[in-house]
């Protein structure tokens, strides 16, 4: 009779763990915990009062039914059904066992060993059940905990998602803001580099204006000399064809011939160095043209030795040149070839003046220029014997801003400029140079 209550007990158990009611159906774990009081109150009851013994198996019986009705009718309990299939066999055996037993006892005693065989198979068959029940049991709940773990990291990809869009958002903004900030300053840099570069130009040309000068001054001298000297010889020649004399007029007009063709030649030499100024002056064209190497190498260096004679008396140095006379005419953009080789020499220059006011004895300033002609290129060499590159910026000395001279003395475009034409020229612009003995700065051009 107490077996009802038990069974009622053993499901309410099997329900609240199965179903999770606690935090799935709180309103029915209410309900349970009630179901389950009730059937311990009645098998302590039971037990202590036996008198009752036909009340407690209906009311016992009634628990039972009541649990298998709402596993199997009631939606929130229906994924334990297998429960109510368990239990059924069981109660259906108690059932019949206690109502012969109320009913007839001698009926009872003779079919008692069925039921007990009976209420044992069914015991069988609801602790199989349950078995098979708490492992599919385990395994929902596993799948659930993978479900709630998918939904949670799906939460999270959510959360981080959002989050990065934020973020991207925020970025792009910053990176539409940053990339406006950037255009404005290389706006800014190519202006100041078309500054720069038309410095380095200014500057350059301010070495030549010296030495124009001073060059240009010579051949004007010729012809002023020779201009007066052929006043002198016309006034000589009216004076002889006055007297008659045709000999020594004859004579006197072959030397102002001579004198004009003096003239003229020196007049050309002139008129060739203001046309070489205002090729270096104006901007590249671009356009290659044939050039006499040779002559362009010799015509930077007197120009630029007396630059700097102009402006420093006291500066002297020797200049050596070893030309190859098989070079000939190369197609070269004139200008921009003759900047570089301008720049190298004014720098080895400068390098020679800079070791001669340090008071070395028996030291002699020396600048030697030289051309050859190998297979397939032209060299052109730059040489000084001045106190060469120190080793750790010799690989700086191409880069633009770079430079090792007194603050306002350079702008530290030249040799990168000059790297830069010799590049867009095919060729390559390298440097020999031994600290405290001298540098060598090797053009190279194919052609």
């Amino acid at each position: 009779m107490t077996l009802h209550f038990i069974i009622a007990i053993v499901v309410i158990r099997y329900l609240q763990k199965r179903l999770q009611t606690k935090i799935e159906l709180p309103e029915w774990d209410r309900k349970l915990k009630l179901g389950m009081t009730a059937s311990i109150t009645m098998l302590v009851v039971s037990a202590v009062l036996p008198q009752f013994k036909g009340l407690y198996i209906w009311i016992g019986q009634a628990f039972c039914f009541t649990l298998v009705y709402l596993i199997l009718y009631q939606p929130a309990f229906k994924v334990a059904k297998q429960a109510a299939i368990s239990i059924i066999p069981l109660i259906i055996a108690t059932f019949f066992r206690d109502l012969a037993k109320l009913v007839n006892d001698s009926f009872y005693e003779s079919w008692k060993n069925y039921f007990d065989v009976a209420i044992f198979f069914s015991f069988i068959w609801l602790i199989a059940l349950l078995i098979i029940s708490n492992k599919q049991t385990k395994a929902l709940e596993k799948e659930k905990e993978k479900a709630r773990a998918k939904e949670k990291e799906y939460e999270i990809t959510e959360k981080i998602k959002m989050q990065l869009e934020i973020q991207v958002a925020e970025r792009t903004a910053s990176l539409t803001l940053q990339k406006e900030e950037l255009e404005k300053t290389i706006n800014e840099l190519k202006s100041t580099q078309t500054q720069l570069v038309h410095a380095e130009k200014m500057a350059s040309l301010g070495e030549l204006t010296a030495g124009i000068a001073h060059e240009i001054q010579n051949p004007l001298n010729f012809v002023n000399n020779f201009s007066e000297l052929n006043t002198e010889l016309i006034d000589e020649l009216e004076q002889e064809l006055a007297k008659g004399n045709h000999s020594e007029a004859i004579s006197i007009a072959k030397d102002i011939r001579e004198n004009e063709q003096k003239i003229n030649h020196h007049g050309k030499r002139a008129d060739g160095i203001v046309k070489g100024m205002l090729q270096h002056s104006r901007s590249s064209s671009g356009q290659k043209e044939p050039t006499d190497i040779n002559a362009l190498a010799d015509e930077y260096l007197r120009l630029a030795y007396h630059g700097l004679r102009a402006k420093d008396k006291s500066f002297n140095a020797t200049m050596k040149t070893d030309f190859d006379e098989n070079i000939g005419m190369m197609n070269i953009i004139t200008q921009d070839i003759g900047r570089v080789i301008l720049n190298l020499i004014t720098n080895a220059f400068y390098t020679v003046g800079e070791k001669k006011k340090t008071g070395l004895t028996d030291y002699e300033p020396t600048v030697r220029v030289s051309t050859k002609k190998m297979k397939g290129r032209i060299e052109i060499k730059v040489a000084d014997n001045g106190n060469g590159i120190p080793e750790k910026v010799l690989d700086k000395i191409f880069q633009p801003f770079f430079t090792t001279k007194p603050t306002g003395q350079g702008t530290g475009l030249g040799l990168s400029l000059s790297y830069d034409i010799i590049k867009s020229h095919g060729g390559e612009l390298n440097v020999k140079t031994k600290e405290g003995e001298g540098s060598e700065f090797i053009i190279t051009l194919i052609g």
